[in-house]
């Protein structure tokens, strides 16, 4: 049994969140998100909770329910809240700018790398060495700050490249003489 599908998801102050259908439709003041539930999990509205149930005892019906849960509370929060993804840039020369709706990184290339910034995502670099990430949908916040890192994922001898802010780095000891 899930034990994270029996919880209901709570509907702050100023979210309205409706539910047609298998659409569930979430407002606030980040925006405007929806999410289709599987057909084999029901999703319904009651006193300002969203609640989660398997329609069916199937594995996926009950795998399903704890994922379902999830996204809709992602959905409601990220409309009143948003999402936030810190990356750090170590080494010598490296460093991130934002030029209108492009992310410039020099990561130690013989060029700069140009990131073209997606609808619905803000970047801020409040140091040359720090990117941040927001947005309101979590799933795409998460994926720009994985291609971002993707750039120059950090290298386990002397942690340079780009990484996320609260990651641990393994550390490597080199060549011994």
């Amino acid at each position: 049994m899930s034990r994270v599908g029996k919880y209901p998801v709570v509907v702050p102050a100023g979210v309205t969140v409706s539910v047609e259908g298998q659409t569930v439709r979430a407002k606030g003041k980040m925006g405007e998100l929806s999410y289709d539930v599987v057909e084999d999990v029901e999703a319904k509205l009651e006193d300002g909770k969203v609640w989660v149930k398997p329609r069916s005892e199937t594995k996926f019906a009950r795998s399903m329910w704890g994922t379902s849960r999830a996204r809709i509370n992602n959905l409601v929060k990220g409309v009143s809240e948003g999402f936030t993804k810190k990356l750090d840039i170590v080494g010598v020369g490296y460093r991130a700018q934002v030029q209108g709706r492009i992310l410039k990184l020099a990561l130690g290339f013989s060029h700069d790398v140009d990131f073209p910034i997606p609808d619905g995502i803000t970047i801020a670099c409040p140091q040359p060495t720090q990117i941040e990430i927001s947005g309101n949908d979590k799933q795409r916040v998460g994926q720009v700050a994985s291609e971002i890192r993707s750039y120059r994922g950090p290298e386990p001898y002397k942690g340079k490249g780009v990484k996320y802010a609260d990651e641990k780095i393994l550390r490597k000891e080199g060549k011994k003489k």
